[in-house]
């Protein structure tokens, strides 16, 4: 009889997952990230000279219509140790505790809390942002293009490297790096629903 019983729930259990993924999937709400035609970039200041840098691996999980983006989510996480700045030694600092402390918190994530349109192809994505364990409230606005089976989303914020502790200490003088940093993205989906 517990066997019977074990069988009939994990068959209501496939049955059911099978049905919400089908019919999410049908709905086109699920997307698939495409890294190599996806870039995240960042400037800051040095004493008033811009620093670009970019990000080597990150990943995306979008559940969205753009007809019903209410109902949205979207899952963000960038991997700290693929931080590129063209020089081996910057990238090097910034591993180091009073920066990015990738060796004891090698993620930051962000994790959406609501999506609303802004114009045609436009949304703010307002969200969580967590970098070395401190977590803050930010919107992201976002222009969303579509060609053929590829969307692309774009945009970009001013992030405030010391509201995460990213520059401590000595670097905290904001004369010396900008508190401001300028990030921007460009991520390319695809299987996502008509806009």
């Amino acid at each position: 009889m517990k066997n019977r019983l074990a069988t009939i729930l994990l068959a209501v259990v496939a049955l059911t997952t099978a049905s919400v993924t089908t019919t999410a999937f049908a709905q086109g709400k699920q997307a698939q990230l495409v890294a190599a035609q996806s870039e995240l970039s960042f400037t800051s200041k040095q004493m008033g000279v811009p620093v670009d840098g970019k990000f080597k691996r990150f990943d995306a999980q979008l559940s969205f219509d753009p007809k019903q983006p209410e109902t949205g989510k979207v899952a963000f996480s960038i991997d700290l140790t693929s931080v590129t700045l063209g020089a081996p030694e910057l990238e090097a600092e910034l591993a180091k505790v009073g920066w990015f402390d990738s060796k004891k918190t090698p993620q930051a994530s962000f994790a959406s809390t609501a999506i609303k349109p802004a114009g045609p192809g436009r949304f703010e994505v307002a969200g969580k942002l967590t970098i070395k364990g401190l977590t803050r409230d930010i919107v992201v606005p976002i222009s969303l293009a579509q060609t053929g089976a590829m969307s692309t989303a774009t945009g970009g914020f001013v992030l405030k490297r010391l509201e995460f502790k990213i520059g401590d200490g000595e670097w905290a003088d904001t004369s010396m790096v900008a508190n401001d940093v300028q990030v921007k993205f460009k991520l390319s989906f695809t299987g996502l629903a008509p806009l």
